[in-house]
């Protein structure tokens, strides 16, 4: 089974496990994949958390989210309040071509030019055009011709939705790394290992570290050099480690770490244990919703004050997916909905609390749309995400999340044909946070794939785009296939919501204290039955919050299952 937010990246992965290909294979080929046809929503120069187990084995995460610059210090960000989310002065180390390169050396079957076969074709034959990726180039389009003229060359003149658009220029690198790695061994470790070799060292860093070198439009009338160069991409590569995990219902439910926002999930959960939220018989009351708002406010609010890479800061994780603090930070929770952030004290440590810009009361901040790409007051765009999970027959599963590296956030790099990432724009600037930026450091990303298994077997990999909304959009999906008695699809097809109480990931970083966001199917009565508790409630269009996909398989009788969501007709589940 592969489910993923593209239906050709889901048919390529499929592809692959019907000629023998296992879910680290698919995963791989269908990463690549939606490299070319989500452009707006990841990229090459972008990253990935991929978390995955074997049946009898244990869950591991293999972190793909590149570093901060060795130039990056707080002092390179004189005169900025906050990091930009625009241009190539936020770039970090870009991670996903190497964890993929490794999920597939360590974990797959396939070849390198077998798993990039299916990308080079949608780059060099072309894909069609979604309305999303026509309305983000429409959104930059003026910027293109004034000023990113490398992206005007590989995105202009525009093309309309349904349409086919080509990207030639990826395509032949990524067959000239193909070819060189091919070149330099006939073994199939040694070209994935050389492949490897060729983005961090060769002539993929090369033209990156000269594109940053020159001074380059920031976006906003301004010029800026980038801080990354090809010595930071030389010295890093992905990297595997344990989970962030908690027991839930007879499951262990696998997270990243805290250098990611993965564990607010588990936090919610730990929460859910102390609030009836497993007993309520009916997912689609205002009870169901504002329980789970008001705890989610609690384990984002936790986020921001203590979450950050752990190799870097004292992150009290354990404390924090404690049932003991869980039980205390529930006691918080009433019938009336919070207008403050408030993180827990841990360890007698005093929480960090971020600067907040608070947005008036009924907007909805600028990056929070309907989890695809906006374009803020100020004209900055957003990017966003994508998402594929892949189980096999033989039980193997994969959940991975590829973001970053979006058409609108930063300029092609001439003779790459790809933009480079933002990703240092979720660091603060203020030395006191955790998550402060530092040279060699990871940012703390909203990244956040998920997996569950049940003693030595997966059973389930889930995840969606969204950015500060995919762990409150996965959350309910999760409460209602475990607790409602319903399929895979069901749960992703029910009324979805989320709440902006919290700083937002992305720059300029805005709050909209008590803002609840629901999709109009909830009806009128839920709605009026929120703001008589106080929330500030926004009704959003009846399918458009969350682009969740998973893939399941029952540990006893083998039987595998796979949902992807409707919401703007792209995503897609397939298997046999």
């Amino acid at each position: 089974m592969v489910a993923s937010t593209h239906w050709l990246a889901s048919s390529a992965g499929y592809g692959v496990l019907a000629a023998g290909g296992n879910a680290f294979d698919a995963a791989v080929t269908s990463g690549f994949v939606l490299q070319i046809v989500e452009p707006h929503l990841n990229g090459p120069g972008g990253e990935v958390p991929i978390l995955f187990m074997k049946p009898g084995g244990r869950a591991q995460v293999l972190c793909g989210q590149g570093v901060a610059p060795a130039a990056a210090t707080v002092e390179a960000f004189d005169g900025y309040e906050r990091v930009p989310g625009l241009g190539v002065r936020s770039a970090c180390v870009p991670g996903a071509f190497d964890a993929w390169m490794r999920l597939l050396l360590d974990h797959g079957r396939l070849s390198l030019r077998q798993v990039l076969e299916p990308a080079i074709d949608c780059a060099h034959n072309g894909f069609p055009i979604v309305p999303k990726i026509a309305s983000t180039i429409e959104s930059v389009e003026q910027r293109f011709r004034q000023e990113w003229l490398s992206s005007a060359e590989v995105w202009l003149p525009k093309t309309g939705a349904g349409q086919l658009h080509r990207c030639p220029q990826i395509a032949e690198t990524y067959r000239r790394l193909r070819g060189e790695a091919e070149a330099c061994s006939s073994d199939r470790d040694g070209q994935i290992e050389h492949a490897r070799r060729i983005w961090s060292q060769g002539f993929v860093a090369e033209h990156i570290d000269q594109f940053l070198r020159t001074e380059v439009p920031d976006g906003s009338g301004g010029v800026s050099t980038g801080l990354l160069t090809g010595q930071d991409m030389a010295g890093w590569s992905a990297e595997y480690e344990d989970t962030a995990s908690v027991e839930y219902g007879g499951y262990t439910v696998h997270k990243p770490g805290a250098w990611s926002q993965g564990p607010v999930f588990l936090q919610q959960l730990q929460l859910a244990k102390h609030t009836g939220l497993a007993e309520l018989t009916d997912s689609n009351s205002a009870e169901f919703v504002h329980l789970i708002t008001e705890a989610a406010k609690l384990a984002f609010a936790d986020r921001e004050a203590w979450y950050a890479d752990p190799r870097f800061a004292d992150v009290p994780l354990d404390e924090l997916l404690s049932d003991r603090y869980a039980k205390e930070r529930a006691a918080l929770i009433t019938d009336v909905a919070s207008l403050d952030l408030r993180p827990g004290t841990v360890s007698g440590r005093t929480p960090y609390l971020p600067p907040q810009a608070t947005v008036p009361v009924g907007t909805v901040p600028v990056e929070r749309g309907n989890g695809e790409p906006t374009v803020s007051r100020g004209g900055e765009p957003r990017g966003d995400t994508c998402h594929v999970d892949v189980v096999d027959r033989e039980g193997n599963m994969v959940a991975a999340t590829p973001s970053g590296a979006w058409l609108s956030s930063s300029p092609v790099v001439p003779g790459l044909g790809f933009p480079i990432g933002t990703r240092a724009q979720m660091f603060w600037l203020d030395p006191r946070s955790p998550n402060c930026i530092a040279p060699g450091k990871r940012p703390r990303t909203t990244l956040s794939p998920g997996l569950i298994s049940r003693g030595a077997e997966p059973v389930l990999a889930f995840g969606t785009p969204g950015g500060d909304q995919q762990d409150q959009w996965t959350f309910s999906f999760l409460q209602r296939w475990l607790h409602h008695d319903i399929d895979l699809q069901e749960a992703i097809d029910a009324p979805n919501f989320h709440n902006n109480s919290f700083p937002s990931s992305f720059y300029p970083r805005e709050i909209a204290p008590g803002q609840l966001v629901v999709e109009s199917r909830f009806g009128a009565e839920v709605v009026r039955a929120l703001e008589n508790r106080g929330h500030r409630v926004v009704r959003s269009e009846p399918w458009s919050l969350g682009r969740i996909s998973a893939v399941a398989r029952d540990a006893e009788s083998g039987l595998l299952s796979a949902a992807a969501n409707p919401r703007g007709r792209q995503g897609y589940a397939v298997g046999r």
